[in-house]
């Protein structure tokens, strides 16, 4: 009679190592959670396009009666990404398979669902806060000239929404509001302005976010410690802060079929062939195949500041 046994059902064993991972890697994720997502089907190539339609000027001419008017010509901008792969592995031995305390393959996929989380968002966040469109406090004209006190207030906040709602940029989807990603150095500041809304404050009446701390002049902060830091690039070498202040269709995130979500790879002992003789090596990794672009320069705003706290 067959004993059907657990080592004999790899979809099982399969099913649990990405879970594993995965519930290290999901809480983990945030730009790319905001990011606009396109697939590209299997087999079609690793470059997508995106097609932004430039707006129409409103047509306010009166028309003349049995005259056509002359039209408008559609401006289409193509933004093109290519996905590229990322991945790790962790290698053990025999010996430690079999004298090893804590189950060595768990523990292993847990902390790398960390490490594929953090390298995925990474990627992702470098390519989001590398634009162009930049607002300083206290109108600073470099990085390098932001000083200490130049810190993020509410005089401030009220002047970048201001500069998203004059470029015409839409709120979030389901957020009524744009989204700014924030270090928990900044928020410190942020929070003492008078018009400052904790999130359990209208949490029931509106969804909250993960990570989600408050709003302030029509942006909801989400607080993480993945905001910029570019360490030593201000005035008298202090650190200055990038505060990400989002709208709609911002930036897009694609993979091909799916792929950006991170396959788990276990090669067992004896796994190796001829290049391990004697089973003594084995694989525990993952891979990710993903892409990001910017979308809309007007939509990502960086906004550069100093904080007036930073690690104890």
């Amino acid at each position: 009679m067959a004993v059907n046994t657990y080592k004999k059902q790899p979809t099982q064993q399969k099913t649990f190592y990405n879970r594993t991972l995965l519930e290290r890697l999901v809480p983990n994720l945030l730009f790319m959670k905001y990011g606009q997502k396109k697939p590209i089907p299997k087999n079609e190539g690793a470059t997508v396009d995106f097609r932004r339609f430039q707006r129409l000027e409103p047509a306010t001419t009166p028309l003349e009666e049995g005259v056509p008017p002359s039209g408008k010509n559609v401006s289409i901008i193509n933004i093109t990404a290519t996905v590229e792969g990322y991945g790790d592995f962790v290698e053990y031995s025999d010996f430690i398979d079999m004298v090893g305390i804590d189950p060595f393959v768990t523990e292993v996929l847990e902390v790398q669902g960390e490490q594929a989380a953090e390298t995925l968002d990474e990627i992702v966040r470098n390519v989001v806060v590398a634009g162009t469109n930049v607002y300083r406090v206290n109108s600073r004209a470099t990085r390098g000239a932001v000083a200490a006190g130049d810190n993020l207030n509410g005089a401030t906040m009220r002047r970048v929404r201001q500069v998203m709602a004059r470029n015409n940029v839409k709120q979030m989807a389901g957020m009524g509001a744009y989204l700014g990603i924030i270090h928990p150095d900044v928020s410190y500041d942020v929070m003492s302005d008078s018009g400052w809304i904790n999130a359990n404050q209208y949490a029931g009446s509106q969804k909250l976010f993960d990570g989600e701390i408050g709003k302030l002049y029509g942006v909801r902060y989400i607080e993480t410690t993945k905001a910029p830091i570019w360490a030593g690039a201000g005035a008298g070498s202090i650190d200055v802060y990038g505060t990400i202040i989002l709208g709609a269709n911002a930036y897009g995130v694609p993979d091909i079929a799916g792929s950006s979500k991170p396959e788990t790879i276990v090669k067992p002992l004896g796994s190796g062939g001829t290049g391990d003789p004697l089973n003594q090596v084995a694989t525990i990794g993952w891979k990710a195949y993903l892409a990001t672009v910017r979308l809309d320069e007007l939509c990502i705003l960086r906004v550069e500041s100093a904080a007036s706290v930073g690690a104890l």
